[in-house]
């Protein structure tokens, strides 16, 4: 290969073609989502929206375990990355040579997973010569509310509640974020499956743990709610955690096993005081920033218990809240694709040829 041909190629990706079909064409972009336990493709439309996405979730794969095995993970994901784009490909009609731009998620995640997605995305786009772009995943949570409507009126503030993380972020325009409040232990859905974990529930155990909740009192066990006296909006959960593993312990000594009334009270008690949480840090974050809409992001964000509490909480203080469908609150190829188009609309295409990024803060 000569060197002018080299440079041709490095030039695909430090300088692609934004637009191969012109400024009022559509764009349609390829998106894969492969941070941690889900493998995820979806085709957004500028002008049509979501075409199609397919999903392959890993929760059989690491249950044995307890939890993700990262070596697993990125074996699965090679496994089913390929046939997931067939898939979505032949949902939404079209082929990849209709496809102008493709999507990935650079990070944060597990290297090895991310690795698997970013090397898919970008042999498609060297080989089609088309845009890429390596988004972040959490940027993705963000917009998920938004994948099936084009109402995005900015500023507004985001409860982002996604496995590691919960925080609080004024989104002042796609790429403009303020981190307004952050956890500094235990995130709400790591203390939503540790507490599980005690109850005797299989992993993952933060959406079963709900279902006991349903079953029980909230009120049957006083839990704490920490830092709610605090002057900030800030998250810890670790204080919550050991409320209960010492409520647990103690029953158990003195019952030696829980019964079902038990643990659907300390299942509902616990959800109670963590969406309490949730719901009370958020309306200060409201009040504080003068902000008069709140978009809920991440697997917590299915939560019924809290989207309840919210609903009511913004018909009492008139504010808007959104929530993604039910199945784009877990990871999912829908979110970065609709980030990709945003990005690559925009002109911004991300690095060349490719990088992952397993530890990279949202504000960077």
């Amino acid at each position: 290969m000569r060197k002018g041909e080299i440079l041709s190629i490095i030039g695909i990706f430090a300088n692609p073609q934004v637009n191969p079909r012109g400024e009022d064409s559509n764009l349609i972009i390829l998106g894969f989502e492969s941070s941690c336990d889900e493998t995820g493709v979806g085709i957004y439309s500028i002008n049509q929206g979501l075409i199609s996405h397919s999903l392959h979730s890993q929760i059989q794969l690491h249950e044995n375990y307890g939890g993700v095995v990262p070596e697993l993970a990125s074996r699965d994901h090679l496994k089913r990355i390929i046939n997931l784009t067939k898939t979505a490909l032949s949902d939404a009609k079209i082929t990849l040579d209709e496809i102008d731009g493709i999507a990935y998620t650079r990070g944060p995640g597990l290297a090895g997973a991310l690795l698997v997605g970013a090397s898919v995305a970008t042999s498609i786009a060297y080989t089609k010569r088309i845009p890429c772009a390596g988004v972040h995943h959490l940027e993705g949570h963000i917009l998920s509310p938004f994948i099936n409507t084009e109402k995005r009126d900015f500023p507004f503030l985001t409860l982002l509640v996604s496995g590691g993380h919960t925080q609080l972020i004024e989104v002042k325009a796609v790429g403009e974020y303020l981190l307004l409040g952050d956890t500094r232990d235990d995130a709400a859905g790591e203390a939503f499956d540790k507490t599980a974990k005690l109850l005797g529930l299989p992993y993952p155990g933060g959406a079963k743990l709900s279902e006991l909740a349903k079953n029980g009192s909230g009120q049957a066990y006083e839990f704490p709610r920490p830092m709610l006296d605090q002057d900030n909006l800030d998250f810890s959960f670790s204080g919550l955690k050991t409320a209960v593993v010492n409520l647990v312990n103690k029953s158990s000594e003195e019952r030696k096993t829980l019964s079902e009334t038990n643990r659907a009270d300390i299942a509902a008690s616990f959800e109670d005081a963590i969406t309490d949480v949730l719901v009370s840090k958020s309306l200060k974050a409201l009040r504080t920033k003068h902000l008069k809409r709140l978009v809920v992001s991440g697997g917590v964000g299915a939560n019924s218990a809290l989207r309840k509490k919210l609903d009511q909480a913004s018909e009492n203080e008139d504010f808007e809240t959104l929530y993604p469908p039910i199945e784009f609150c877990t990871d999912n190829g829908a979110m970065i694709a609709l980030l990709g188009a945003e990005k690559i609309k925009n002109g911004v295409l991300g690095p060349a040829p490719f990088d992952i990024k397993p530890r990279w803060p949202l504000t960077q």
